[in-house]
């Protein structure tokens, strides 16, 4: 019986290209509104990516209380790093000003994706930074957003400034107060620390020793932390604590990088006298003030003294110009080519002069009448007198027993030893 075999052929199944991609979000307050909307952007991202047939989710990167003018973002530089990994195709994110608002910062990042092949797509711009037209546009929105961020740092410049004018501290932080309409309020448990670093400094107790001693009474700082040296100091030298404001102490750097600096003149400072109820008083203050002063200036590190020796500055070199120097051997002191010593004979193929050797050459001379002396071959001095003359003298090298020191007959006597032993 005669069988027919025919071959069917299958499809090839058509093979989907999954796009892999995550998203990032960013909330630059650490309110309770805000870490909502953060929430809320996190979930929308997440149900957005898992719901799409094309995408694979690659989770949502998300940091809170973090300006977007700084480069500190923690998550952000992770999800930098999974993209320079080749985990991520595109990213997708809320607006621009979320990204970063440093125009800077936003091209630099973006054009290191698209390098990596990696798309970030802006949905409130609905802007694909792959796209032909996408950096143009992302160069003038950055604009206006970090103009926008620029703005709202000067609005807030003026407040704080207007507070200084009429005597309002801007926050409240401050260990032994807590402010209450616009003025600060003694909290008795907290002054008592700050009257118990006072009091031991003036004592006689070092920043280590005051630190100590809290943190072994199981005292903590303001925000419940153990001390540090860093807060001991600040609080000594705060002057609000006598009952006075001296505002604008610091600034901000710029609104980008918003760096604290100190208030060193580049500002107007402003002193309110008797603006809340004082935990020092002013000559226990000032008292401490000194000794601060006195101690920095009795542990402040002495200068090196410069060892000053009768030939220093007189030798130059014949073959380099350089002056010699002092150098302290095994066998002695001897004074030699600051080339040759610190470059060795293929820079300056000059010879080194035993001090014992220059000082009975030199024997009787004045060396203040000396401007120079140069060494040249042949162990030849060229002394030039001030008066204009000149004078040639040579000096003599040390003979070989000079030239042993102990350590070197030492090792020569155990080796001699040595010898004798193997032929006895």
């Amino acid at each position: 019986m005669e069988r027919t075999i025919k071959k069917v052929e299958f499809q090839k199944p058509k093979r989907i290209n999954v796009l892999r991609v995550a998203a990032y979000a960013r909330v630059s307050s650490g309110k309770d509104a805000m870490l909502h909307s953060l929430s809320a952007q996190v979930s929308y991202f997440s149900n957005l990516i898992q719901k799409h047939p094309g995408w694979l989710y690659c989770g949502v990167y998300a940091d809170e209380a973090v300006s977007g003018t700084k480069d500190t973002r923690k998550n952000f530089n992770r999800l930098l790093d999974a993209c320079r990994a080749g985990e991520v195709d595109m990213i997708i994110t809320k607006s621009i000003s979320r990204f970063a608002r440093n125009t800077v910062t936003l091209l630099e990042a973006v054009r290191e994706l698209r390098d990596m092949g990696v798309d970030v797509y802006f949905e409130k711009q609905n802007i694909h930074t792959m796209s032909a037209d996408g950096e143009l546009m992302m160069t003038i929105l950055a604009s206006y957003a970090q103009e926008e961020s620029r703005s709202a740092s000067e609005n807030q410049k003026w407040r704080i400034q207007k507070n200084f004018k009429e005597g309002r501290q801007w926050n409240g932080v401050m260990l032994g107060y807590r402010q209450k309409d616009g003025r600060y309020i003694v909290v008795p448990e907290e002054a008592e620390i700050v009257r118990r670093i006072f009091n031991e400094y003036l004592a006689g107790k070092g920043l280590e020793a005051i630190v100590n001693g809290l943190n072994a009474d199981g005292v903590l700082t303001q925000k419940g932390y153990t001390w540090h040296k860093g807060p001991v100091s600040r609080i000594l030298r705060n002057s609000n604590y006598t009952g006075n404001l001296l505002l604008q102490r610091f600034y901000s750097e710029n609104h980008i990088t918003k760096r604290k600096c100190v208030n060193d003149g580049e500002l107007p400072k402003y002193a309110a006298a008797d603006t809340h109820e004082a935990i020092i008083d002013a000559d226990t203050f000032a008292a401490v003030q000194a000794e601060i002063a006195r101690r920095a200036e009795l542990f402040r590190p002495k200068p090196p003294q410069q060892e000053h020796y009768p030939f220093s500055g007189l030798i130059v070199c014949g073959k380099c110009g350089k002056h010699y120097r002092r150098k302290v051997t095994a066998t002695g002191p001897v004074w030699i080519c600051s080339t040759y010593n610190s470059k060795g004979k293929a820079a300056c193929p000059s010879k080194q002069i035993p001090e014992a050797a220059l000082q009975a050459v030199m024997g009787g001379t004045d060396l203040g009448s000396l401007t120079e002396i140069a060494a040249h071959d042949g162990n030849s001095l060229i002394l030039r007198f001030q008066d204009g003359t000149a004078e040639e003298r040579h000096w003599k090298d040390r003979s070989r027993a000079e030239s042993w020191t102990p350590e070197m007959r030492e090792a020569a006597g155990r080796k001699t030893k040595e010898r004798w032993d193997r032929n006895a």
